[in-house]
């Protein structure tokens, strides 16, 4: 009975622990967005705010400037976020459907190095993203592509198309192969298949593929400073732009960051049940 309790009490400290150490700094983001600024240098430092103030989400949505004061960031905001969402978007498209057809691919056709090739691609999910960044710099100079929405995904689709294709690679694995062979019977072609039978019953692995990609490409930091400096630079980069020389605007730093955090976790929270469903798509044959 005393072991029993001990480990129960083990495994309820281990989840507190993880919970704190998960949820501790989204907390804190979306209380430091309700603190107002004169009580961020108050001492000692207060883990619930002592006044709730929604100026910092006015000011980033231009509502009410002439009474707050502050510098207008709604233009700056509102483009920041299209960018983001538009860059995500498009990635997550271009990657779902490349991986896609390249794990049907390796999955029902036979060619000679087919394995070989299939490893050789996984394996660039070992090679460190500065690494390549010259290389990437260079080519996206000649194609005039530098602060593109087409070169950004690209670029994303670059980053996450081997882990998809491993992912949809173990799904397509997975499928009946009958009824393919059943519509091959019946005359239908390899695209008919593939479009009206393989994607319908791999359903949950691309969604799942669809929302790692998003959520990869959604929190990105390095890749967008670099090849985003301007038109379209996303959330990620503008947000610490509000840090300058003599002073950090912590209310609209946190405020941002808080409207940042929304997107991404609507789309866990409503389609959580997807991703478990794609990711275990895989482990039964």
């Amino acid at each position: 009975m005393k072991q029993s309790l001990a480990y129960r009490m083990m495994i309820w400290a281990g989840l507190a622990v993880l919970l704190i150490w998960s949820l501790g700094p989204v907390y804190w983001t979306f209380a430091s967005a309700l603190t107002p600024t004169e009580d961020f240098s108050a001492r000692p430092i207060h883990f619930f705010p002592q006044n709730i103030t929604f100026d910092h989400f006015a000011r980033i949505f231009g509502i009410g400037i002439d009474r707050i004061g502050g510098v207008e960031v709604w233009a700056q905001f509102r483009a920041a976020l299209f960018n983001s969402i538009v860059t995500s978007a498009l990635a997550t498209v271009l990657c779902v459907a490349i991986s896609a057809l390249g794990a049907y691919a390796f999955t029902r056709l036979d060619f000679p190095g087919r394995k070989t090739l299939f490893i050789l691609v996984v394996a660039t999910l070992a090679i460190p993203a500065y690494a390549v960044l010259i290389p990437l710099y260079r080519i996206l100079i000649s194609l005039h592509m530098i602060d593109t929405y087409t070169g950004i995904a690209l670029i994303y689709v670059s980053a996450y198309l081997p882990l998809s294709l491993w992912l949809l690679r173990s799904v397509f694995e997975s499928l009946p192969i009958a009824l393919e062979e059943a519509a091959q019977l019946d005359g239908a072609g390899r695209l008919y298949i593939f479009f009206n039978i393989v994607l319908p019953l791999a359903g949950p692995g691309l969604t799942a593929t669809a929302i790692l990609t998003f959520l990869g490409a959604w929190g990105q930091y390095l890749i967008p400073l670099i090849f985003s400096p301007a038109q379209t630079k996303p959330l990620t980069v503008l947000i610490p732009e509000f840090v300058t020389k003599n002073f950090v605007d912590y209310g609209l730093i946190t405020a941002s960051g808080s409207v940042a955090i929304i997107i991404p976790a609507l789309v866990v929270i409503f389609l959580n049940r997807y991703l478990v469903s794609g990711l275990l798509a895989g482990s039964v044959k």
